[in-house]
């Protein structure tokens, strides 16, 4: 009995048969790294596969570039976990503890990081900073006023939001 897969099956088939060598030589050389880019090659088609209505495309021009599109947002995730992992091991060494967490709970720090990034990433600048500001540094409402030209009461404001972004994306994470 032949297998009867869904037209929407076929296109992703025919989409990844058709472009996944380009791809791939295209993160190759945006990345220099082989692994690296399979990886994002592998990951760019999995979203198409989460996107349905995104694979509706005509033409090998539109196919592409839409496809570098979704591979370059990829691309930039990675270089922004790098960063926070890069600091995140820069803020180890500079404590000079003998604490070395276990790779289970480094991946669990840089998840936890992310996230917080993503949340902050929504905010406006000032608030963002803020929120940076008050909660990281410990700096006091009325300095960070005085230093983004702002209200304390607008401080306030601007540090709820930032509180309010990390609860929600804390509430996304599966526990």
């Amino acid at each position: 009995m032949p297998s009867a897969e869904f037209p929407a099956q076929q296109a992703l088939h025919a989409l990844y048969s058709n472009h996944h060598g380009w791809l791939f030589k295209w993160l190759r050389r945006r990345l220099g790294d082989t692994a690296d880019a399979a990886d994002l090659a592998h990951d760019t088609f999995l979203r198409l596969l989460v996107k349905p209505a995104a694979r509706e495309l005509d033409n090998l021009a539109e196919t592409r570039v839409y496809l570098r599109t979704v591979a370059n947002g990829l691309c930039v995730d990675l270089w922004r976990r790098r960063q926070v992992e890069q600091a995140w091991s820069d803020t180890l060494a500079v404590l000079r503890t003998d604490y070395e967490p276990s790779p289970e709970q480094r991946a669990i720090v840089i998840e936890t990081l992310m996230q917080i990034a993503c949340a902050l990433s929504r905010l406006p600048e000032k608030a963002a900073l803020a929120f940076v500001m008050a909660q990281i540094d410990g700096v006091r409402y009325r300095d960070i006023a005085d230093e983004l030209g702002v209200s304390e009461r607008m401080v306030k404001k601007y540090v709820a939001q930032g509180m309010f972004r990390c609860a929600l994306a804390a509430g996304d994470r599966p526990d």
